[in-house]
Order: structure tokens, then C-alpha cells, then sequence
């Protein structure tokens, strides 16, 4: 027997769970056999192998264990970042960096920039070398949210969109389709199913005719290049639009039932750590922005910026180290919880970075200990997220948040446990035409599909969430239907629960 399969025989035997005794199971077994430490990626091959050829029975806490990077899985799917190639981009942005063959915005250096150019922007390649890898580490890829980046979006050409997103499905499929419908009826039952897709695109190329295009695609969240919502900030950076851009953009985005992300970039020219952090109260205050989600992008000074000429002049001071980390906890502290913080700063190589705190790659690491040691508590989805934690160890309770955003009302409900951890949550919105759950979501370690386990997903978290939707919605608002933007993959999903599809959304009518 190979040490590999000791080691492996030896966790299933004495259910061996901490990391501190698989280290030691580790050593005692390479000194026994004279060979170097196995790592887990390794193991876990072997077990797959194993378990394939019923050697061993399986185990999730094995699988728990070995599993490289848990943090990938653990918000209910895996992502994986497509990147597009170089096209020319309408704006001429101060702050934005300038590469020969990559798209705007982007550099060398990025993880998901030096994927891409490996496999020529591929597409096709860059999925599924991303959901192998994934599924190498340990990762469940039943469920897929599939990011494009890269320029803007909604400026490419439309034949290079409909292959680009065809061949993201096919990916996910195992096998080429005639067109982008067939690929995506062959994913509502596909092993990898896409659940979500977004794309990156400017605030100003939002109209209803590209919101109905995006729906075509299989589009759910939409990314945008907000920036600043003040109009002299915008103008001094070259923006080419205003925030009544933003503000209709948004509007049209929710009632169309996207999710809504916007990127700000605090620290640009024109704005001061007062104006910045004021900008965050009004993105929350203001009932015409209030995103879904954030990415927090702190200006990077780089040589390939029209920025750089200015700061060279004089003319632009980026904050300091400690100048930020404050401005960034006060921002934290005005999140309320129906919002999510997907990142913190950009993964730009700090060698790159001309000047400026955007050198700093752990920023969410610090803000951590800060917190830890100040004693207070991000609200932000993602910092309340459950994790790994088995939901049968803490009774969980309906939230329920009214908030008007764009026009409409929204309805956050969730369930968490009393000091506000995350279990499940889902987005509902009423507008004049119908009601629309525009997400829902359950966390916790993602599962195969219809596989049993202690933790948060498959317990019928999300299903009571629905129920109570279209509860809501008939009774406190007298909805005749409901529907759902749902994700390609998830159409089945909505289908045992009463929906149909009804062109690009699930639909259900109430009674």
C-alpha cells in the first residue's frame, strides 16, 4: 500500500478532523517510508481513487479537510473570473492603466490577466482549466457564478458577446452547441451548472434595449464602473458621464430585477477623505443608489495612467497608509446589511503601484485585526456569512428589511441566527408591472447537487424564503405573479416550485 493511502486509511479509521493531527499522521509516515511530506492536493487525489474504487467509504470531514483554500467554496458556489481580449474602450479615464493586448484597466501581473493570456483569452480554455484546478483542490463546481471582466462590456461587438458567453456554456457543458439557447437549455442539467453570470460594463451604455440584450445572455448581476457619484469629481477624471447615468442605470438595472454592484474608487483627484467618506453615507442614504453590492477600489497610481503625469506635477497626493485604513472603517461601519463587500482594493502587483496606499495587499486582513481589537462588527453580507459552520448547532430566525431604493420598494429577507450570522437570504422587488426576486442565496460550504450534509445549503432554507416572498407579495401588495431572474442552471430549481420560464424569467402566477 502506497503512504498515500495509509495516510488515507488512517484519517477514515480515527476520524481524524484538525489540520494539527493530519500534519502529524503526515510526518510519521513519510520518516516510516523514507519519503517527502505529501501535500493535500495529492491526498485528496487519492482519496477521490480510492473512494472510486471502494477502497474507502466517503466522508466529508476527509474531504473537509484536504480540501486547498476552503474559502472558495464556502459562500454556497465557486466563481470563476473569464477574462476578454483587448478591445478599444470609450473612455479616457485619468486613473486607468493602458497595456498592449489586455483589455483597459487591467495590467500583468493580475491572477485572472495571466490566466488568460497563458490560454490565449480563450474563453472555453479559461473555464474549464479554472473548474479543473477547482475540482483538484477539493471544490464542489456543481454550481458555477461566472464573472467576465475586462473593458466595457456593453462596447464590444455583439458577435464577439453571444460566442464569448456560448463558450463560457459550453465549458460548463463539456461539449460545443449549435448556438447560445442550447447551450443554455443543455446547462439546466449540466454537471457544472451556471448559476450566475455577470459582466463589467459604464453606468452610461445602460438602456432598456441593452438590459433586454444582457437578459438574452443569461446575465444576473450587473458591475458598474460607478467610481464617484459627484459630478465634479467626475468631470475632473474625464469620466465622460454624470450620475444621473448612475441613478437611471440603477433604476433600470432593479426593476429589470439585476443584482446590482457598483465599483467606487475612493482617493481620486478632486476628492479628500471628508467628500470620500460622505460619498458612502450617500450611497446609502440616497434612495437613488443603495447597490446590492461594493467594490471598494482605492485610486492605484500607475506609470500607464494619464494620472501619473499629474501626481509627477504635483498635482495629485494619494492618502497615506493610515489615512486609508481609517477611511475604509469608517466606510465599513455605514454598511448597512443588505449589502455585500466583494473586495477590498484590486490584486494589481504592488510593484506596479507608483505611490499610494494601494500598495497594501492585506488590507481586508488588517481591517480584521482592527475590528478584532477595537470590538466591533462589519455588517456587510459577507462578513456575516455562516461558512462552515453545521446548522443544526444554532437556531436561526426570520429577518425581514423594508428600504425604498430607485423608485420601488425593496423587501431583504433572511435568516440568521440572534447575533446576526447569515445563513440564507433573498432580494424581492416590487415595481408597478410585478413582484421579482432578483437573488436568492443560501451559504455555507457548497454541495453536489441533492447531496445531504449538517451545513447550511439543502436544508430548505431558501425554499421557506420563496414561500415567504410570494406571501408578501400577494397579500401586502396584491401581486397577480412573481418572477425570478434566475440563472440558466437554477431554472430546475424554480420549476419544482411552481415557476416557468417566460422568455428570459421564472415565473409563477399567484392566486
Amino acid at each position: 500500500m502506497e503512504p498515500n493511502e495509509i495516510i488515507i486509511k488512517e484519517l477514515a479509521r480515527h476520524r481524524v478532523k484538525t489540520e494539527e493531527l493530519l500534519a502529524k499522521l503526515k510526518r510519521k509516515t513519510a520518516k516510516q517510508y523514507q519519503v517527502p511530506c505529501p501535500d493535500n492536493l495529492s491526498l485528496l487525489r487519492t482519496y477521490h481513487e480510492m473512494v472510486k474504487n471502494k477502497r474507502v467509504r466517503e466522508a466529508q470531514f476527509i474531504e473537509k479537510l484536504l480540501i486547498t483554500r476552503p474559502v472558495r467554496s464556502l459562500s454556497g458556489i465557486v466563481n470563476v473570473s473569464v477574462l476578454t481580449k483587448e478591445y478599444a474602450c470609450p473612455g479616457k479615464c485619468l486613473y486607468c492603466p493602458t497595456e498592449i493586448g489586455i483589455p483597459k484597466s487591467y495590467v500583468s501581473g493580475e491572477p485572472a490577466v495571466e490566466r488568460a493570456k497563458s490560454l490565449r483569452y480563450n474563453p472555453y480554455l479559461q473555464v474549464a482549466k479554472r473548474l479543473a484546478m477547482l475540482q483538484d483542490q477539493g471544490h464542489p463546481t456543481d454550481k458555477v457564478e461566472v464573472r467576465i471582466v475586462g473593458g466595457t462590456w456593453s462596447y464590444y461587438p455583439k458577435k464577439y458577446q453571444d460566442w464569448f458567453v456560448k463558450k463560457c456554456f459550453d465549458a460548463c457543458n463539456g461539449k460545443s452547441s449549435q448556438d447560445l439557447k442550447t447551450a443554455q437549455k443543455i446547462n439546466e442539467k449540466a454537471k457544472h451548472r451556471l448559476v450566475g453570470l455577470s459582466i463589467e460594463t459604464r453606468p452610461d451604455f445602460i438602456n432598456p434595449l441593452e438590459i433586454k440584450r444582457l437578459r438574452k445572455l443569461g446575465v444576473t448581476l450587473v458591475e458598474l464602473g460607478v467610481q464617484s457619484i459627484y459630478d465634479d469629481i467626475l468631470k475632473i477624471n474625464l469620466r465622460d458621464h454624470l450620475a444621473e447615468e448612475t441613478i437611471i442605470a440603477t433604476r433600470l438595472l432593479k426593476d429589470a430585477g439585476f443584482k446590482v454592484l457598483y465599483q467606487i474608487m475612493p482617493n481620486l483627484p478632486g476628492a479628500n477623505l471628508e467628500r470620500d467618506e460622505k460619498m458612502f453615507q450617500d450611497l446609502f442614504s440616497d434612495q437613488r443608489f443603495k447597490p446590492d453590492f461594493l467594490k471598494i477600489y482605492p485610486c492605484a497610481l500607475l506609470r500607464s495612467a494619464p494620472l501619473y503625469r499629474l501626481w509627477k506635477n504635483g498635482q495629485y497626493r494619494p492618502y497615506n497608509e493610515k489615512q486609508l485604513i481609517n477611511l475604509i472603517k469608517k466606510i465599513k461601519q455605514l454598511i448597512p446589511y443588505y449589502v455585500r463587500i466583494q473586495r477590498i482594493s484590486r490584486d494589481i502587483p504592488a510593484n506596479l503601484i507608483v505611490a499610494g496606499p494601494a500598495k497594501i495587499s492585506n488590507l481586508r486582513q488588517l481591517l480584521a485585526e482592527n475590528m478584532k481589537k477595537e470590538d466591533w462588527q462589519c455588517r456587510c453580507i459577507r462578513c456575516r456569512e455562516v461558512k462552515n459552520v453545521p446548522s443544526k448547532k444554532e437556531k436561526v430566525y426570520l429577518f425581514r428589511q423594508n428600504y425604498q431604493a430607485s423608485g420601488n420598494p425593496e423587501i431583504f429577507l433572511t435568516w440568521e441566527t440572534k447575533d446576526r450570522k447569515l445563513y440564507s437570504l433573498l432580494r424581492l422587488r416590487i415595481t408597478p408591472a410585478r413582484a421579482i426576486i432578483r437573488e436568492i442565496h443560501t451559504f455555507g460550504q457548497s454541495l453536489l447537487i441533492n447531496q445531504k450534509s449538517q451545513y447550511a445549503q439543502h436544508q430548505g432554507l431558501g425554499k421557506k424564503l420563496i414561500k415567504k416572498a410570494e406571501e408578501i407579495a400577494i397579500k401586502e401588495f396584491q401581486a397577480k405573479k412573481i418572477a425570478v431572474i434566475a440563472g440558466v442552471g437554477v431554472r430546475g430549481y424554480f420549476r419544482k416550485a411552481g415557476y416557468r420560464l417566460a422568455d428570459t424569467y421564472m415565473v409563477k402566477n399567484l392566486s
